[in-house]
């Protein structure tokens, strides 16, 4: 029997933390409609989500409003943080780690060179080496490599390095699960590291082109490309307009994400 268990793949659980741009929606001062909606799925906090499996969790960037997110999804820990590049929307939730440091220890925290040198610069004092802030969250870093997949809890991580403009950004497919956000253009033999997906998750900024995001069209051109069962569109400008009008427009199997939104994926 226990062979057999084995072969059975454990479902992966995942929360939409937050699926807006930069800004988040409302924005700051807008008077722009999709700003002052009532709909509850137009409110959008800074993109980022958790992905659950046999009590393990895991989040992929913690922007600021990582705060806010865990105390809408409360998790009793952190098993590991993601990271897909150094933008502030993605990273400036750093120091809400340490109620999970304090918890648990050290935090296990995936990033590049690139953005662990970005991350010292801010957050100088959590890295600091000599004279540490009394209750700075410490981290157990490793690296990640878009060449190299790792064990993650007895699941594979393969990183998918997506271009956001000229910035190298990491995706990660786990099982038959991808995630790409900051997307503007991929190449092929990235694109061939996500073929058979059950979800993918992706980003479409709004309607009109933009010189570092996919907008809606771009978007539906790379998800016909790599075909997955189901996707879901997420790191949305209120320029994108009201969830509940552009859902309408959407391909069969094509989904306009939302904050707190959850789904499972093989």
């Amino acid at each position: 029997m226990g062979k057999y268990l084995s072969l059975i793949r454990i479902m992966l659980k995942i929360t939409f933390l937050g699926t807006g741009t930069s800004q988040g929606i409302p924005v700051i001062g807008s008077t722009h409609p999709v700003c002052l909606s009532a709909d509850p799925r137009d409110k959008r906090l800074r993109v980022s989500i958790l992905i659950q499996w046999a009590n393990q969790n895991v989040v992929i960037d913690c922007g600021p409003d990582f705060r806010q997110q865990m105390l809408t999804h409360p998790i009793s820990s952190l098993d590991a943080l993601l990271f897909t590049h150094e933008h502030a929307d993605h990273t400036a939730g750093l120091d809400d780690l340490r109620p999970f440091f304090f918890r648990q220890g050290k935090l296990n925290v995936f990033l590049d060179d690139r953005v662990e040198e970005a991350l010292k610069s801010r957050f100088a004092y959590i890295f600091a080496t000599k004279n540490r802030y009394p209750g700075v969250p410490e981290l157990q870093l490793h690296r990640v490599d878009k060449n190299t997949s790792f064990d993650l809890f007895g699941k594979t991580v393969v990183p998918i390095e997506v271009m956001h403009q000229n910035l190298p950004v990491f995706g990660y497919r786990i099982d038959d699960f991808a995630y790409l956000t900051d997307v503007k253009t991929i190449s092929a033999d990235q694109i061939k590291k996500l073929q058979g997906l059950d979800v993918l998750v992706i980003n479409a900024l709004r309607e009109a082109p933009h010189p570092s995001h996919l907008n809606k069209e771009e978007a539906l051109e790379l998800i016909a490309l790599i075909r997955p069962k189901r996707t879901y569109l997420t790191h949305i400008s209120h320029l994108m307009g009201f969830h509940a009008e552009v859902e309408k427009t959407l391909p069969k199997n094509v989904f306009l994400a939302h904050d707190d939104l959850q789904i499972t994926s093989n």
